[in-house]
């Protein structure tokens, strides 16, 4: 597989400057603090998964507009908290599919809650959250044209809102320590990682592996595989809406929210990443405000560090949040 973007060199030199919306910080303050008004409290039911040593849960904490989203909370079985606790989002397309398919963080003795990405994964799964806000006609398959000719009505702020409800459901059990709560995704979980690292105070850690939705008109100009490929194939159709559709698509550049961040990180990029083009991920990198590390994996594609990468996390949570 060859590189089809920027060299390591000239990723490290890449720095370009991004359209920042004037009223990114208020449309952000607005929309959560009218998801904060619509929030009811996060429901944990037990589920008996047959397992023995994990404490598995059915959540349902409220999201965007007060609607539902499911997840699922692991603990440690007779764990003593609180517990620094792992909260994860899920790559495009995932839902947060059977409550025994993701133990890794709860066997290594954190909370570990996974949100579901409402309207993907398997939408006839029990508990999949659905996306009741649908979109304008004339999307193309995917949720990445969902509403993007206008923020208020754009996917990514409902399921980004989601994510950052999900801080807060996390920290309301009485097992998590609300301040060592770590964000973590891989692709979209990434990029929404990064989201919610510029929108969510108090966070002990970020850890984002090969990010999406970071200088999102690169990828688009730069990715040959979907996702990126669904807004070049909407504006294909939709010639004379680009400036209004990048307009947009600015409110959710997780590299633009990330700058508002003060977590430390820890990144992870792969260099012959088809979806995810590498430089988009370093602008997230570079612009990102907190403290960061980074594990470049240069013979990769979008599959990333994998087993490698989670080795490389579990050691860096041990020294960020004990």
């Amino acid at each position: 597989m060859p590189l089809t973007d920027l060299s390591l060199a000239e990723c490290l030199a890449f720095r370009p400057e991004l359209p920042v919306p004037a009223d990114l910080d208020a449309f952000w303050s607005a929309t959560l603090a009218a998801a904060e008004a619509a929030a009811g409290p996060t429901r944990f039911e037990p589920v008996d998964t047959g397992l023995t040593q994990i404490d598995s849960f059915d959540v349902t904490a409220t999201g965007f507009d007060g609607q539902p989203v499911r997840g699922w909370l692991h603990l440690p079985a007779g764990a003593r908290g609180p517990l620094g606790c792992v909260v994860e989002y899920l790559g495009y397309g995932r839902g947060r599919g059977l409550p025994h398919q993701s133990l890794f963080w709860s066997s290594a003795g954190y909370a570990h809650l996974v949100m579901d990405s409402r309207g993907q994964g398997w939408s006839a799964a029990p508990g999949a959250t659905p996306d009741p806000a649908g979109s304008r006609p004339g999307a193309v398959p995917g949720f990445l044209t969902r509403g993007i000719e206008s923020p208020d009505d754009f996917y990514y702020r409902r399921i980004i809102t989601d994510a950052v409800r999900f801080v807060g459901a996390a920290r309301s059990h009485p097992a998590v320590d609300p301040d060592r709560v770590v964000v973590t995704g891989i692709s979209q979980g990434g990029g929404i990682s990064l989201a919610v690292s510029g929108l969510v105070s108090g966070l002990a850690g970020v850890m984002p592996d090969v990010p999406f939705l970071c200088n999102i008109r690169r990828g688009v100009e730069t990715a040959d595989l979907p996702p990126y490929t669904e807004i070049s194939d909407y504006l294909r159709l939709h010639r004379d809406r680009a400036e209004q559709v990048f307009r947009t698509l600015s409110y959710f550049d997780a590299a633009l929210l990330a700058a508002r961040a003060v977590a430390p990180s820890l990144f992870s990029i792969a260099l012959m990443d088809r979806i995810c083009p590498p430089s988009t991920c370093f602008t997230a990198y570079h612009n990102y405000g907190g403290g960061k590390e980074l594990r470049v994996y240069e013979y990769n594609g979008h599959e990333g560090g994998a087993e490698y990468q989670q080795l490389q996390q579990l050691a860096w949570l041990r020294d960020t949040v004990g």
